[in-house]
């Protein structure tokens, strides 16, 4: 079997900023929302049958309290935010499995997912959907992989050093050097991307890479000054590390087969009409399950 597990965030933030505004016919703003769910029905019919969603119900998590810069909700529009229930409420009337994070992000939710997931010898690929550079950490072999699923693209373990030029295991590392602007937070100056990956495809973690003195024998723009840079942001270095590490030890669930999609719930046909109700045109067609 194939498991499926989809960035949910992602989804509605997407689909919100490629859609067109719509309004049920209760005034709320459903657009993003549907979007979501004609996506899932698509995978729904071209035969997953092992999926769960995971959503940042709140979009703060313990990464707040360590760094203030950190991501949070400010920004994202209100009508945007809104939909974030109700899309969870609509997947779940969808029949499906939904992680909605709170202490946690939902990036740590997919993140365990996998990791348990991959531990059923049923399974045969754990496909991570999303094209989230932090997920690039739980990639293993061809086995669990990232499919961007806008872009018809699969990564697997090679594909990650081909991008990032570092195996998943120092992605966290790689990220935290580098810094992750949509996370919130700056990296070390001065330590891009190619020298980065030059850097640690040689030594793996930060903590293997000398302090002293510069001939680390990679092919690094200013080595001397990177390591500088290093010793005296040492702690931050850590500390980014620390934020872009994925959590894996939520219990989400027992089986894998608590992720089956059994079909859809009593209310989806009612909820369904709601969301289709002003539904015209070239908006797509009604939410039907398969």
């Amino acid at each position: 079997m194939q498991v499926y597990l989809i960035d949910g965030t992602y989804e509605l933030f997407r689909h919100y900023h490629a859609l067109p505004k719509l309004q049920d016919s209760q005034g709320r703003e459903v657009a993003a929302v549907r979007g979501v769910l004609t996506s899932m029905l698509a995978l729904l019919r071209d035969g997953a049958t092992h999926i769960a969603v995971a959503t940042d119900h709140v979009i703060e998590s313990f990464r707040n309290d360590l760094w203030p810069g950190y991501k949070n909700g400010d920004g994202v529009p209100a009508d945007l935010m809104a939909q974030f229930p109700l899309l969870e409420e609509a997947l779940r009337a969808l029949g499906l499995v939904v992680w909605a994070m709170e202490e946690f992000e939902a990036d740590d939710a997919l993140a365990a997912g996998a990791a348990l997931a991959a531990r059923d010898p049923d399974v045969e690929k754990v496909l991570i959907c999303t094209p989230d550079k932090d997920l690039a950490q739980c990639v293993v072999g061809d086995r669990v992989v990232q499919f961007d699923r806008r872009k018809r693209e699969e990564r697997d373990e090679a594909g990650v050093v081909a991008k990032f030029g570092v195996p998943p295991a120092s992605i966290p590392d790689y990220l935290a050097l580098v810094g992750d602007t949509a996370d919130g937070y700056p990296g070390l100056q001065g330590w891009g991307a190619k020298s980065t990956a030059a850097v640690l495809a040689k030594y793996g973690h930060i903590e293997a890479i000398p302090l002293e003195g510069s001939n680390w024998g990679v092919r690094a723009t200013n080595p001397a000054a990177l390591a500088e840079t290093l010793r005296k942001g040492y702690d931050n270095a850590l500390l980014f590390r620390t934020l872009a590490t994925l959590r894996t030890d939520t219990p989400l669930f027992k089986s894998v087969e608590e992720l089956r999609w059994q079909g859809p719930t009593e209310v989806f046909t009612s909820l369904a009409a709601v969301l289709d109700a002003n539904v015209k045109g070239s908006r797509g067609g009604r939410l039907s399950p398969p």
